[in-house]
């Protein structure tokens, strides 16, 4: 799996911010609720990488109890924009000191559904690398999460690996192999912020009623193993 803990069939996954918010002296200056989201974003995505669905999620609210409500509906919001129910929501508010910043952890909890298919798939990048005001000001390059679910639902997608801060080209290292050597129409060496893209494995046969699926922002990954084209 990418970054999570898989325990027993149960699959673990988390994201957080930190200085990231409404409060006055955060780095950078963005809506509670909004960042709870994002952060939802890849934790949820993490647990599709995993072949999981998450069953519980858990927040860590290190910015006071008054930010509760804005980051829980954050987190409704990206299962609603996944066309998902809403799990259960818990967690705890630091309420005894007073933080000068914000900070949030968002951790689900979900139980492994699906096996990976690793041979023979044809991979592709959807959306693109974004990160800070550019995730808004180019909402429509960004991963649909309602598209990939049900792209895997249906089978179309085999396997999923989301992009952060780290770029394509170091994910997909740690997905192929260090050797590896990877070439997409996208930048490769560029945040993509909170997964706003994704690399999807696709059966050879499948490929073009997946390209008709995703539409725009949907490009090739080549991918050059050390012996050889993949």
């Amino acid at each position: 799996m990418r970054n999570g803990i898989e325990l027993d069939g149960w699959v673990i996954t988390s994201d957080n911010s930190a200085g990231i918010g409404g409060k006055e002296l955060d780095e950078v200056n963005a809506p509670d609720q909004l960042t709870a989201k994002f952060a939802a974003r890849v934790a949820l995505l993490e647990q599709w990488a995993a072949g999981s669905e998450p069953e519980a999620v858990l927040v860590h609210n290190f910015s006071g109890d008054a930010q509760w409500a804005s980051y829980k509906a954050g987190i409704e919001e990206i299962f609603r924009e996944a066309d998902m129910d809403v799990p259960q929501i818990g967690g705890s508010s630091e309420t005894n000191m007073a933080t000068l910043q914000s900070g949030i952890a968002v951790t689900m909890l979900g139980r492994q559904q699906r096996h990976f298919v690793s041979e023979g798939l044809q991979w592709y990048v959807y959306g693109k690398p974004l990160v800070g005001e550019a995730v808004l000001a180019q909402k429509e390059a960004v991963a649909d999460l309602k598209k990939i679910r049900a792209a895997i639902q249906s089978g179309l997608v085999k396997r999923i690996w989301p992009i952060g801060s780290k770029g394509i080209e170091a994910e997909a290292r740690q997905l192929f192999g260090a050797t590896a050597a990877v070439f997409a129409d996208v930048q490769l060496d560029v945040s993509a912020g909170p997964a706003c893209c994704v690399l999807l494995g696709v059966e050879t046969e499948r490929t073009k009623e997946t390209a008709l699926f995703f539409g725009k922002f949907f490009e090739p990954l080549i991918v050059e193993r050390e012996k050889g084209s993949v």
